[in-house]
């Protein structure tokens, strides 16, 4: 655990967000999608914060943990913020398929589920997310408790979805990250995903440098403590883009608060099954009880 202070070393991890570094050997391969923003991004949006790499899924990697706040039923949408405050995030996350010459995976599901700005999950709105934060229920918003910055979307015919959120908070024990889950061979049911297999669970993480300054903007700023870097994190385990490490690109050069896009291409194994148990070791239960009564079930 670190507190708010601001390292400018490059370390080695910095240095695999920077090179796209891809080691890996399990379930599914994360790499650094080359041309994330090609459809039109202007000269001073593509100013980035961690370059893009040569997009490589020859190896696989382990799935990890889907943690305690997981819950069935999210809705199928772009735009899954339902008004909650932070900075603007656009992610653009690409499935191929890993077995097959790393070709796209049209109609797959990707699932995304992360925290508010003061590190609150819908469904889990009382849960203490460590430090000194606001009650989730002050922040002002609209949301509905149950559903906030929960979502799917289904790939297009080049394997591309495309999510509106929020930079993700932080709680305690765990550094900034969102989680998700790749899903093939259902289809769309009165508004979410029905059926098909999970292919893979695992989690998105963000460069340590631009976590902490976005930290310092409101509303993050109103959740003061300790939070985990990515060198402590229980589950990131230093692989840069092939563990999960976002590429960042700011929307307006040197004003954060503007927002960021995000890219990832999702090597998957189509044929592959996966439980969300996974490893890392964020597993259990929510630190404060149940979800709400009116909130989806969690799954087991």
């Amino acid at each position: 655990m670190t507190g708010n202070h601001k390292d400018t070393s490059i370390t080695r991890r910095r240095a695999l967000a920077v090179t796209g570094g891809t080691v890996a050997a399990g379930g599914l391969a994360f790499a650094g999608y080359q041309a994330a923003f090609a459809d039109g991004a202007t000269a001073e949006a593509a100013a980035t914060t961690t370059s893009s790499a040569t997009s490589t899924c020859m190896t696989l990697m382990s799935s990890v943990t889907e943690g305690p706040y997981y819950l069935d039923g999210a809705l199928v949408r772009k735009d899954i913020t339902e008004g909650k405050s932070g900075v603007p995030l656009t992610l653009r996350l690409t499935v191929v398929d890993a077995t097959d010459g790393c070709t796209p995976v049209p109609g797959a599901a990707v699932e995304i589920w992360h925290c508010d700005a003061w590190g609150y999950y819908s469904g889990y709105t009382t849960a203490n997310p460590g430090g000194s934060a606001p009650a989730e229920s002050e922040d002002g918003s609209t949301a509905n408790d149950a559903t906030y910055l929960r979502g799917y979307q289904l790939a297009n015919a080049n394997g591309v979805v495309k999510f509106e959120t929020i930079f993700p908070g932080w709680y305690t024990p765990r550094t900034c990250h969102i989680h998700l889950k790749v899903h093939t061979g259902g289809e769309k049911e009165d508004g979410t995903y029905e059926g098909g297999k999970v292919n893979f669970t695992g989690q998105l993480f963000f460069d340590d440098e631009v976590a902490q300054e976005i930290f310092t903007l409101e509303p993050y700023a109103q959740h003061s403590g300790s939070y985990t870097t990515l060198d402590d994190d229980m589950v990131y385990d230093g692989g840069g883009a092939s563990s999960g490490l976002l590429t960042l690109k700011l929307v307006k050069k040197t004003d954060p608060s503007r927002g960021y896009k995000g890219s990832l291409t999702l090597g998957i194994d189509p044929d592959a099954e996966n439980t969300g148990a996974g490893g890392g070791g964020e597993g259990g239960t929510p630190p404060d009880g149940t979800p709400p009564s009116d909130a989806p079930s969690a799954s087991s």
